[in-house]
């Protein structure tokens, strides 16, 4: 799946990163890698959830050093 290019990624920040939590992630990695991610918990180095990998989410953690930048959709709150 194809990140739409009309979303501007943050730049990585802990504090803000953890505003991502429980929330599907898109990571750009300082390696070229991209991938979607589900934010479960962000320590002091780095952060844990769950990537979509070989046709199924995979426990993983990222390096927060590891991270070039982020974008996580806001999820609209039905009232």
């Amino acid at each position: 799946m194809a990140y739409p290019q009309s979303m501007f990624p943050y730049p990585v920040h802990p504090v803000g990163l953890q505003n991502c939590i429980y929330h599907f992630t898109y990571m750009w990695l300082r390696n070229g890698d991209n991938f979607w991610f589900f934010l479960t918990a962000v320590g002091e180095s780095r952060a844990y959830g769950y990537r979509f990998f070989g046709g199924r989410w995979n426990q993983y953690s990222i390096g927060l050093r590891e991270i070039r930048s982020y974008n996580c959709s806001p999820v609209p709150t039905l009232y």
